[in-house]
């Protein structure tokens, strides 16, 4: 199971960190990743992370201003997000999955609402 924590109510400009607990002790067997979504439209990927943490790859938009590392030891892991803006609003999901790089999830957390005041 995933649990993603976090989120909140942020400024424009400000940063959020949101974590993704798992309660499996195979956890650092899956690559994880973060997407979002916005009432109305459609699943948007953020960014994953690799099993041992050491490749990660983001959406372009995303890229410079959001970070994902984990922690295998506490079988967590995290997205940094600095320099929020609105569009940045939305319930944001942690998913595992067995291939890195790919877009199907073996697994998902619940979403944990991230709002972005302008």
């Amino acid at each position: 199971q995933l649990q993603a924590s976090g989120g909140g109510l942020v400024q424009a400009g400000g940063s959020l960190r949101l974590s993704c607990a798992a309660s499996a002790r195979t956890f650092s067997s899956y690559a994880v990743g973060w997407l979002r979504q916005v009432p109305g439209k459609e699943r948007e990927f953020v960014g994953a992370i690799s099993r041992d943490g050491s490749s990660t790859y983001y959406a372009d938009s995303m890229k410079g201003r959001f970070t994902i590392s984990r922690d295998n030891a506490k079988n967590t892991v995290y997205l940094q997000m600095n320099s929020l803006k609105p569009e940045d609003t939305g319930a944001y999901y942690c998913a595992a999955g067995l291939t890195y790089g790919s877009s199907h999830w073996n697994y998902w957390g619940q979403g944990t609402l991230v709002t972005v005041s302008s």
